[in-house]
């Protein structure tokens, strides 16, 4: 196996002795690791990638998922009942499709007075909120996304039924584009 000598400056020592740390004495495969995920971001990124993190879930249950992907459209529709869906469509680097749906609430749909009436309820002789506001604030609904949802296909195809007709229509003339034009301008 051939050896690399690798210069470590002063400043960036302790970094190194954590990394070792990390990876149970092993800094070479630390460092490999480091390398591999540095490759794969930048060639990416020359191909118009970009690191995509994503919600999914609802709630306190909510995590984080993270993939490199090209946004390919995004659509944004009430449903009608005081809420919003957006669709979110990605081209993996992998070539796969990526939907990440968000449901939350339409924040447009409160600028009605008699929305705020009863969903405040607010209780003049106590000075608070009512029982009702409480239950409806402790719900979820009112502080954020109330679900969101991440689903990959290996083609646009797949994702049909799950998206609405127009949007699905705009997506599928362009998905055979490429990721970057190149204009010699």
């Amino acid at each position: 196996m051939p050896n690399k000598t690798i210069y470590v400056s002063d400043d960036d020592l302790e970094l190194y002795e954590q990394a070792q740390r990390l990876s149970d004495g092993n800094l070479s495969a630390a460092i490999a690791r480091a390398l591999r995920r540095f490759v794969e971001l930048e060639e990416g990124r020359h191909a118009g990638y970009q690191e995509v993190t994503v919600r999914v879930g609802t709630g306190r249950a909510r995590r984080v998922q993270r993939f490199t992907g090209l946004l390919l459209g995004e659509w944004q529709h009430p449903t009608g009942e005081r809420r919003l869906e957006r669709f979110r469509v990605y081209r993996s680097r992998k070539g796969h499709f990526a939907l990440h749906i968000t449901r939350m609430p339409d924040w447009a749909a409160w600028s009605d007075p008699e929305t705020w009436r009863t969903a405040w309820d607010w209780d003049w002789g106590t000075g608070r909120s009512s029982k009702r506001w409480q239950e409806r604030k402790q719900s979820g609904w009112w502080w954020g996304p109330a679900e969101e949802t991440l689903e990959v296909t290996d083609t646009l195809e797949q994702l049909r039924e799950k998206l609405p007709a127009e949007f699905y229509d705009t997506l599928a003339g362009d998905s055979d584009l490429p990721a970057i034009e190149e204009l010699d301008i």
